[in-house]
């Protein structure tokens, strides 16, 4: 028998049982091991080399799994994506069968990174590996996974208790965007949450296939003491989804449900999630917010908390700034409340890229012409840089990150390195 055919790997496997589909994996990893169906996450053995980059940011830890496989048996994509749960490690006597000797280790010596590259034939900017896993040194101790597949408590009952649309309503064919602002309450259950965190809503009913649904993922845009202070109780942000990225209709499963509850309805919630994408504490730390649409969600949470920091007289903090974008102001939520805020609390800069008769504007434009003011942040250690909204727009934001530290005499390496080391730049695309 061939050596390749005996050779050991350390397999790399997605438990389907605790994902909640959130793409941190798959947007993280550096070679494009990481794949997935509307089913399931999945990871090519053929490509992973265990850099481990994708094991920190996962919120639940179902990225963390790993099965001992004769190289030749691995686990294809293909058969991942059916599985509704891992299978068993394969006992002594099935590796023995396949002709592993007893005892035998598995290579596990990670390959070299080995970026795309780019049509100029030098390597591609991966704005993904500048963003933190470690949360800002001042952060408050996150609780996470209490309610879950794998957690003594599936699910926990949440009450709806509010939801209220927070976009206007279009005004011709085509331009409705319909965001909820929806709040849980959980009663007497314990549900302590941090800014930039998240949980997992589980639809009622089964999907295509018979199966139940999976969890869907929602930021949470209340502070740490709730939506209505004092109270058990989280608010999300939901925009209702009509139609896919291609623009073909579709009728999403979690958002519409979400989006239709009405007051007094039960919801099953698992979570909460998140280590990384966290507020600082320190008191003269400066907050750079960067979102588009429901983005919005983690920056309003920070922005409520630090506003109920200042207000009760105690608290002296570190700048805020905003920018955010959306398509036209109509889409852009929570554009009112936004506006009321102090001048001297909040800096926010608002971009839309389908306004009539004038130029697109995205976050980055804004952000280039605030190049004075953000490039000392860039500097600063105690100044930090949240991204939250669709994939599309990271890759921009982090290259303007880029060119304004050069810009400004600083080697864009030596900062964005320091941005990821020291849990400064926080991303959070989907």
């Amino acid at each position: 028998m061939d050596m390749a055919d005996t050779a050991v790997i350390r397999q790399h496997l997605i438990d389907p049982e605790i994902c909640i589909r959130c793409n941190t994996c798959e947007a993280i990893c550096p070679v494009g091991a990481i794949t997935h169906d509307d089913r399931n996450y999945v990871v090519d053995a053929g490509k992973c080399n265990l850099c481990m980059d994708c094991i920190s940011p996962c919120p639940t830890g179902s990225i963390d799994n790993w099965r001992m496989m004769p190289r030749v048996l691995a686990y294809t994509p293909e058969v991942q994506l059916e599985w509704d749960e891992l299978p068993a490690e394969l006992t002594p006597e099935q590796l023995a069968e396949a002709g592993v000797a007893d005892g035998a280790a598995p290579d596990i010596e990670p390959a070299p990174v080995s970026l795309p590259a780019a049509a100029d034939g030098e390597t591609a900017f991966h704005s993904a590996q500048y963003g933190a896993t470690l949360p800002p040194w001042s952060a408050a101790h996150p609780y996470t996974n209490l309610y879950g597949p794998k957690a003594a408590e599936k699910t926990v009952t949440a009450t709806v208790v509010g939801n209220v649309r927070v976009t206007e309503v279009g005004q011709h064919a085509g331009s409705d965007y319909d965001t909820h602002h929806v709040v849980l309450d959980f009663g007497a259950m314990p549900f302590p949450v941090l800014e930039g965190q998240s949980i997992g809503i589980v639809p009622p009913g089964v999907d295509t296939n018979g199966k139940p649904h999976h969890a869907r993922q929602y930021s949470i845009a209340s502070p740490r003491n709730g939506e209505r202070p004092g109270y058990n109780n989280v608010s999300l942000t939901i925009k209702r989804v009509l139609e896919d990225h291609q623009g073909r209709p579709v009728r999403g499963v979690g958002s519409n449900y979400m989006c239709d509850l009405q007051v007094g309805d039960k919801v099953q919630v698992i979570g909460p999630f998140g280590t990384s994408f966290l507020m600082p504490n320190h008191p003269k730390s400066h907050i750079v917010m960067i979102c588009t649409g429901t983005g919005s969600a983690p920056m309003r949470a920070m922005t409520e908390w630090r506003r109920r920091l200042r207000s009760s007289g105690k608290f002296e903090g570190g700048k805020l700034m905003l920018f955010f974008g959306a398509r036209t102001q109509a889409e852009l939520p929570y554009f009112g409340p936004l506006q009321t805020l102090p001048k001297d609390f909040i800096d926010i800069n608002f971009t839309f890229s389908r306004e009539a008769g004038k130029p697109k504007r995205y976050v980055q434009d804004a952000m280039r012409e605030r190049a004075a003011d953000l490039a000392p942040l860039l500097a600063d250690p105690n100044a930090y840089f949240y991204v939250c909204g669709l994939k599309a727009m990271e890759e921009g934001v982090v290259l303007a990150l880029r060119d304004l530290a050069t810009q400004a005499g600083m080697h864009w390496d030596t900062v964005g390195a320091a941005l990821k080391a020291q849990g400064r730049l926080h991303l959070e695309t989907y």
